[in-house]
């Protein structure tokens, strides 16, 4: 009896090695400050706006190999109903202390349908979020980004199962909560305070004063927002993760997804019913 899988979306070799890419270039995009200088391009607004171009570039380059790779009509389904849901999950929680009620849905989709499937849902979340709540901006290809690599990284996440399954993605959820605040507060650190402030960006300043300047203020200005994402996302995986784990794994069941489609033949046509003279 083979078992069943219930990857969504197939990642292929090709898919594989573009995805790496993505990634390499993700970081690129969200460590900017410590690659490129405010005022490099003409404009110190230049940088992370010529980035959050190449990420929704890299983005759709992604998810056209994902969908080339195979995506059936079911998988295609699921994340189009996932995608709404999120997106109406999240004005419920965004603005209120940080807590977030899009990452734990993300969290045990990515778990049960596979990392191409969590990357996927990642980026059609925030897309769908930001066009219902006004949310369109430059920062949106960076909030895109980091939902798509929270979701396809719980795919990642090694076996287990029961209560270890349920604490496992809990804990995941919880430093997913707090490494997506560290990433987002990259992307305009270096416009968000006085130049003569002791934690602000300061240009030519050695990598390890600039990291440490970064860390003070990350902890100075988002660490409370950041551990309310976390605990959010901790409990809600703890409280609802069992029986929505039950769930995505009895609809990808009954899905079936990427199953092989047989043709009858015309003898098995002719038994299963009368013959048309």
């Amino acid at each position: 009896m083979t078992a069943r899988t219930t990857t969504a979306i197939r990642l292929t070799p090709r898919v594989g090695v573009v995805m790496v890419l993505a990634a390499f270039l993700g970081v690129v995009a969200f460590f900017w400050p410590f690659v490129v200088a405010p005022g490099k391009f003409g404009s110190h607004y230049a940088p992370p706006l010529i980035f959050g171009v190449l990420l929704i570039l890299v983005l759709c380059v992604v998810l056209s190999e994902i969908a080339e790779g195979g995506i059936d009509s079911k998988a295609l389904a699921m994340l189009g109903v996932l995608s709404a849901v999120n997106a109406a999950l999240r004005p419920l929680g965004a603005g209120t202390a940080g807590i977030e009620t899009v990452f734990f849905v993300l969290v045990l989709a990515g778990r049960v349908y596979g990392p191409g499937f969590g990357f996927t849902l990642g980026c059609t979340s925030l897309f769908a979020s930001a066009l219902i709540t006004g949310g369109v901006g430059p920062w949106m290809p960076y909030q895109m980004f980091g939902c798509a690599f929270v979701g396809m990284l719980a795919g990642f996440l090694p076996h287990a199962t029961g209560r270890r399954e349920v604490l496992l993605l809990a804990v995941y959820g919880s430093l997913s909560g707090y490494l997506f605040g560290f990433l987002l507060n990259l992307s305009f650190w270096p416009f968000a305070l006085d130049p003569n402030s002791s934690i602000a960006y300061l240009p030519g300043l050695p990598f390890t004063e600039q990291w440490q300047r970064y860390i003070a203020f990350d902890i100075a200005t988002s660490l409370g927002w950041d551990t309310g994402r976390a605990v959010t996302n901790f409990i809600c995986i703890l409280l609802a993760g069992p029986a929505v784990l039950t769930t995505f794994r009895r609809a990808a069941r009954r899905a079936r997804f990427r199953a092989p489609v047989r043709f009858a033949t015309p003898e098995r046509l002719r038994r299963s019913g009368p013959e048309q003279g």
